[in-house]
């Protein structure tokens, strides 16, 4: 793998440069690079000398003057530039040793690339954690890091992600602390290993970390219909136990699947601080209720309009919140189509796992003149579902146009369209 440049932002130094998708970035002040945090850190200075090497195979060097902190305006096509680092557990919740065969190649990458988890937000386990990272992380200052810690208790984690190397989980994050090195940690919840009173000694043992920890979440573990292993569901009781113990610390929330497995009602704003574990479903629900709230809503439209909402079933309640207020809009009326997940098993309810077919399914026999899906239902920047068919096929077999939001976590694209309706 090599700096491979993507694309070149409009108006940026790069395009100065006549730099172009498809060259390679090879040194910058006679620096290779390893990955985008020597590319960032390189590139903070006021004078730097690039070497590239064009499409064609010639090398060219540019000597360039700019403010220290300019960007270049170069994407490159991965954010690390040598081999990413390969998971070596084998976790008894692993959703993607589960997976089955047919599916988008990228869905069955397993990484756990501590430079991946600074830059891009992943979740890694520190077992493969050297002591050269180490190092480069305290010389560089790097963090915050986001860690899949799920227990603190070392033969229960070596359990859990059956490498011999897990134990040490502790210890790593004791190092953390040691070095002010920040983090969130993770934990996805296996009724039966780490929940109830493994779960109090988690929160301790990280409670005990303090400031080191920026936040806790706590996410329920995810069972197909695929998975070999015999892991219990998290029920009623677990949830409302599990969100009891969550109580008693600082820092530590619960997704939102917790609440609505346990019958309570969403947490308000000021549970999720400043939202930080969004991508684990921690305060999805929250935010987007109290973004709809500050959205100019018309009050009528000229043609009558029906919108069906295909949800997740996770998202219901939300997206109903929602509709009630969209009702109220003269010539507007909605529907909440949740998704029914066959492909997956009944007890899998998030958006980006739901297939076409399944969403087919869900829509059929249903009348509206546009159905609204969130963006997360397909891979970035494509009209791909994670089972490789197309919007476009889903659109031919409904007969229905889609409205697709690209920010999940708010409905203001589709308010400013309906303003123009």
């Amino acid at each position: 793998m090599s700096a491979i440049v993507n694309k070149v932002l409009d108006g940026s130094i790069a395009q100065e440069l006549e730099i172009e998708a498809g060259d390679e970035i090879l040194s910058i002040d006679d620096t290779p690079m390893l990955d985008m945090i020597d590319y960032n850190f390189l590139c903070k200075n006021d004078f730097i000398t690039i070497e590239i090497k064009k499409k064609n195979g010639e090398i060219e060097v540019f000597e360039l003057e700019k403010d220290y902190d300019e960007d270049l305006g170069i994407v490159f096509e991965s954010a690390v530039f040598d081999r990413v680092k390969p998971c070596l557990n084998k976790c008894i919740f692993c959703f993607v040793d589960q997976q089955p065969k047919g599916l988008r190649d990228t869905l069955y990458v397993k990484d756990d690339d501590y430079r991946l988890s600074y830059l891009q937000g992943t979740y890694i386990t520190l077992t493969n954690l050297t002591e050269k990272d180490k190092e480069r992380i305290q010389r560089m200052h790097l963090g915050p890091f986001y860690v899949s810690v799920h227990t603190t208790n070392p033969e229960l984690r070596v359990k859990m992600l059956r490498n011999p190397n897990a134990g040490k989980a502790l210890e790593n994050l004791k190092w953390f602390r040691k070095n002010k090195i920040p983090f969130h940690a993770q934990i996805v919840l296996c009724p039966g290993y780490n929940d109830g009173e493994e779960l109090e000694r988690t929160l301790s043992d990280l409670a005990e970390l303090k400031n080191t920890v920026l936040s806790v979440a706590i996410v329920p573990v995810g069972i197909t219909q695929f998975r070999k292993e015999a892991l219990k569901q998290v029920d009623k009781e677990c949830a409302i136990k599990t969100l009891e113990i969550a109580s008693r610390y600082k820092k530590v929330c619960c997704s939102d699947e917790f609440f609505l497995l346990a019958g309570q009602e969403i947490p308000p704003a000021k549970y999720y601080g400043n939202f930080s574990q969004l991508e684990d479903g921690v305060g999805a629900i929250r935010l987007l209720l109290e973004d709809f709230k500050k959205l100019s809503i018309p009050k009528s439209i000229k043609n009558s309009t029906k919108i069906l909402f295909a949800t997740s079933y996770a998202a219901k309640t939300a997206i109903e919140t929602v509709c009630k207020k969209l009702d109220k809009v003269k010539n507007l009326s909605t529907e909440v189509v949740p998704v029914k997940s066959n492909y997956w098993g009944q007890d899998i309810t998030v958006a980006g796992l739901i297939t076409t077919d399944d969403l087919i399914e869900s829509l059929k026999n249903k009348d509206g003149d546009f159905v609204v899906i969130p963006s997360v239902m397909l891979r970035p920047y494509s009209e791909d579902f994670l089972d490789g068919k197309t919007l476009s096929y889903v659109k031919e077999k409904t007969g229905k146009e889609f409205f697709v939001i690209q920010n999940i976590y708010s409905m203001k694209e589709l308010t400013d369209y309906l303003n123009t309706l």
